[in-house]
């Protein structure tokens, strides 16, 4: 077996088995070839693509309620005893 490659094995229906093989001989390719192909066409389809932009939150989506406390972290650090 190639290095780094891993061996498994799959039950197929006899008909979809002959549809298989006749697909790679139109394709010019192995069987082996079509189902690598066809596995990494899927896999790549499958992985989540990041979003185009990421979701503003200026403004807020939720209004904040009560009083606006105008605090920077300087003021927050004076309030507050830290040793």
């Amino acid at each position: 077996m190639k290095a780094g490659f891993v061996r498994t094995s799959v039950d197929l229906p006899r008909d979809i088995h002959r549809r298989l093989h006749e697909a790679a001989a139109r394709k010019g390719c192995s069987a082996r070839q079509l189902i690598l192909n066809s596995i990494e066409h899927l896999v790549a389809q499958s992985q989540p693509t990041r979003p185009r932009r990421r979701l503003r939150l200026d403004p807020p989506l939720i209004q904040p309620a009560g009083r606006h406390l105008d605090l920077t972290n300087e003021h927050i650090y004076e309030l507050i005893n830290l040793p």
